[in-house]
């Protein structure tokens, strides 16, 4: 589903990342760990081609992701590939419900019907269905987390990638982020691939299938 093959990405004279060559099965959730500055985010973003790579390739549920891709390239990546950023980046000015709507009526096409109908399922299984008119500033961080969550979803995407998904929460709600989050990968209509961010240890061993360690920009051997 997810394969990297000798992905490098540089900034100026710094290598972020080296020679980096992994694979990811269908349906399979798999956490980057590694000290501030190892290259974990900047791999997320490559993955939906917010930062472009220089060397090497990516394969996304039949995408094909090399140096210089072009911008039909990238829409068309980005309509399989959802991300929730750690600040959430949801529009502040639209209710949870067109925060929702928005990228499936931009991307897919989907008329509006169509969009809310699936916006208000997400809503419903992240446990959010009565704050559908309300806006961001009116929740609390772990019900914007579950709204980023459920609006990355509402393309039908199959890779959902998470920037340090539960940093800004406390364990409690914490802990409720990662049940939602084990729900949504389950109840999913077709096999739902997870790659996340995180510092906690204790979170990537217990959710993952796969803990990565990136170390200096590289892709630390499993059990180093």
């Amino acid at each position: 589903m997810l394969r990297l093959q000798s992905v490098a990405k540089r900034f100026g004279a710094r290598a972020v990342l080296r020679d980096i060559t992994a694979q990811v099965p269908s349906g399979a959730i798999v956490s980057l760990v590694g000290a501030s500055g190892s290259g974990k985010t900047t791999l997320l973003r490559c993955l939906n081609g917010f930062e472009s790579i220089d060397a090497g390739q990516i394969r996304i549920a039949g995408h094909l992701v090399e140096p210089g891709p072009s911008d039909a390239a990238l829409t068309r990546l980005r309509a399989d590939v959802g991300m929730v950023f750690q600040d959430y980046q949801l529009f502040p000015h639209l209710s949870v419900l067109d925060n929702l709507c928005l990228a499936p009526q931009v991307v897919r096409k989907l008329p509006r019907a169509d969009a809310e109908k699936r916006a208000l399922s997400l809503l419903e299984q992240v446990g959010l269905g009565d704050r559908a008119k309300s806006r961001p500033s009116e929740l609390s961080g772990g019900q914007k987390q579950r709204v980023a969550l459920a609006r990355a979803l509402a393309q039908d995407v199959q890779l959902l990638l998470l920037d340090e998904p539960t940093s800004a929460l406390d364990a409690g709600t914490r802990d409720e982020v990662v049940r939602i989050l084990r729900e949504l990968v389950k109840r999913a209509a077709r096999p739902l691939t997870v790659v996340l961010v995180t510092h906690d240890l204790h979170l990537a061993e217990t959710l993952s299938d796969e803990v990565w360690t990136l170390v200096d920009g590289s892709l630390a051997p499993a059990g180093a």
